[in-house]
């Protein structure tokens, strides 16, 4: 477990979704650094993921999610963060917890949000095949053409960003009940799509860092290719549909709310968070 005191200043949230991901926890919590808090969100697990997380990190803060879905786990992990840097962080081994400080870097050098990639020089993955790789370079492509991004990989989750832009995503409240239990949209695996749709819509200073994905360490993943990439494909265009009407609606009830390096120089009483340097570098790509 890592002691790096760097990352507790600023404070860093890390939210792990997690859906009967016991044997998973066993590895990965004792991993992840010491930072000011780490969220695991539970998905109505059977296989003890919320005895297991407890356990084997007992300071760990272990809720249930509202609705279904990696989507809907995730946002409710935004909502009980209370840090000033939530990091997305899967339960499934995959990705890499000593690349944290790069994020944390990239935040504190300038980036409302750092966004991890597959694709840049630096990144990579162990567990992408063939056909995923093709369906997400056509996504990504066409989305980089629709909402006038730079993105080199689009269905990554592993990302970062400062707790204080979540109001401006717009994204389903975990109190809104689903009809008898339905997911809502934004509530499945096109969370991760939705979330770089919204950081573009809100012209958010978004900064690619590499990153390398993984194997699954047990079980099997929730994701179906087919499925799941409909649904990031009809997430692009509904998003590139409804954007002007949500930019007005924005701009008319000042719903966004600044990233956290807007709002410390615009406010001359209020002390920006502070900037230690980290040992490993970023590279990046705008």
């Amino acid at each position: 477990m890592s002691n790096d005191p760097l990352l507790s200043s600023p404070r860093v949230s890390i939210i792990v979704p997690v859906r009967n991901e016991a044997k998973n926890l066993e590895i990965v919590l004792p991993l992840l650094p010491d930072v000011h808090e780490i969220i695991v969100v539970d998905g109505h697990s059977v296989d003890g993921s919320q005895e297991v997380a407890r356990r084997v990190r007992p300071s760990v803060d272990v809720i249930t999610q509202t609705r279904k879905g990696k989507g809907n786990a995730l946002v409710c992990g935004f909502e009980r963060a209370t840090g000033d840097i939530i990091v997305m962080f899967d339960a499934d081994g995959s990705a890499d917890a000593d690349e944290i400080p790069r994020f944390v870097d990239a935040l504190i050098g300038g980036a409302d949000v750092a966004k991890g990639s597959r694709f840049m020089a630096g990144g990579g993955s162990e567990d992408i095949t063939f056909h995923r790789r093709l369906g997400n370079k056509f996504l990504n492509l066409l989305t980089n053409v629709l909402l006038g991004t730079r993105y080199s990989d689009l269905c990554y989750g592993y990302n970062a960003f400062w707790r204080r832009i979540v109001p401006a995503l717009d994204l389903p409240a975990p109190d809104i009940a689903g009809a008898q239990g339905e997911m809502l949209w934004g509530d499945g695996f096109e969370i991760e799509t939705l979330l770089n749709c919204r950081f573009a819509e809100n012209r958010l200073t978004v900064v690619e860092v590499p990153s390398v994905e993984l194997l699954r360490i047990h079980g099997e993943s929730n994701l179906n290719a087919v499925s799941d990439g409909l649904r990031v494909l009809r997430t692009v265009l509904d998003e590139r549909l409804n954007r002007w009407g949500r930019t007005r609606r924005r701009a008319t009830t000042h719903v966004f709310s600044p990233s956290v390096r807007e709002a410390t120089t615009a406010s001359p009483n209020r002390s920006a968070p502070p900037a230690p340097v980290l040992e490993e570098s970023v590279n990046t790509a705008g």
